[in-house]
């Protein structure tokens, strides 16, 4: 907390805010269609410049037009990786050429793992393991640009994944739900303590019944992951996948708590240099 606590103080929606309005602008986000590769243009040159000269940031292309966005800070340590992560692109499930603003799904995750790593460069902390946030392609295709990126990284040891898919939307009453299949139950637990010690929500367990996002490819693969969601209901938000799923739908002050804990995951499961 030592640590945690004093980047919690930097961690604001003005950044947040404004890439996402600039990523709902877009048509769509469809990962097959020349919106969704402008879309990843777009978000590669917002992470670069945030990143700056406090780390490298590449496009992880895939055979179709959007191309995943991976951006490394590294650790002292250099050799294992901490990823968080989030899907970038949107989907109209009734016509994937209409329009997709994608703006809890997963616009949201996308800008709090955005903010989360601006938050970590300004801070001057040194970490052990070296973290990579990864803006993932084609989830909404069946988990395509993260099953690119795990099978890359086989020969790559991962610590474990956070994965935030749709965090701007909360229940009445508001929590975080933790998704107890596909899932780490370590690594869940790990999350409810941070929920309990950074936020003001209480968690909630439900079970996707599928592999419901890019977690999934990494549990596949035999590394450690959590997802924390919005709420404790998975489809409590009827707007998605749809022209609804739009900016003013976000609650920002409910997706910062999730920013907080990122910040608190990387900290504890990166590790700290003193």
């Amino acid at each position: 907390q030592a640590v945690v606590n004093p980047l919690l103080r930097q961690v604001s929606d003005t950044v947040p805010q404004n890439v996402l309005r600039n990523l709902t602008s877009f048509h769509n986000r469809y990962y097959n269609g020349d919106f969704g590769r402008q879309s990843s243009e777009y978000l590669f040159q917002t992470v670069s410049t945030i990143l700056g000269k406090h780390g490298q940031v590449t496009r992880f292309a895939h055979k179709f037009p959007q191309s995943s966005v991976i951006a490394r800070i590294e650790g002292t340590s250099q050799g294992s990786v901490v990823v968080v992560s989030a899907h970038q692109d949107s989907i109209n499930q009734m016509d994937h050429t209409a329009r997709a603003p994608g703006a809890d799904d997963d616009g949201s995750g996308s800008v709090a793992i955005l903010e989360a790593m601006r938050v970590l460069v300004q801070s001057n902390v040194r970490l052990h393991n070296s973290v990579e946030f990864h803006w993932y392609a084609g989830e909404e295709g069946g988990l395509l640009g993260s099953t690119d990126v795990v099978r890359a990284y086989a020969n790559t040891s991962v610590v474990a994944d956070l994965h935030l898919d749709m965090v701007g939307f909360p229940a009445s009453p508001p929590a975080v739900g933790i998704v107890t299949d596909y899932t780490d139950s370590s690594t869940s637990n790990l999350v409810r303590q941070l929920v309990r010690a950074y936020t003001d929500l209480p968690t909630a367990d439900f079970t996707c019944g599928y592999a419901c996002s890019d977690h999934a490819s990494w549990h596949d693969a035999g590394v450690r992951s959590a997802l924390p969601f919005e709420s404790q209901f998975l489809d409590y938000n009827n707007n998605i996948h749809s022209p609804n799923d739009a900016f003013s739908t976000v609650d920002f002050a409910h997706l910062l708590k999730f920013v907080n804990i990122a910040l608190g995951f990387i900290v504890e499961v990166a590790g700290v240099e003193a």
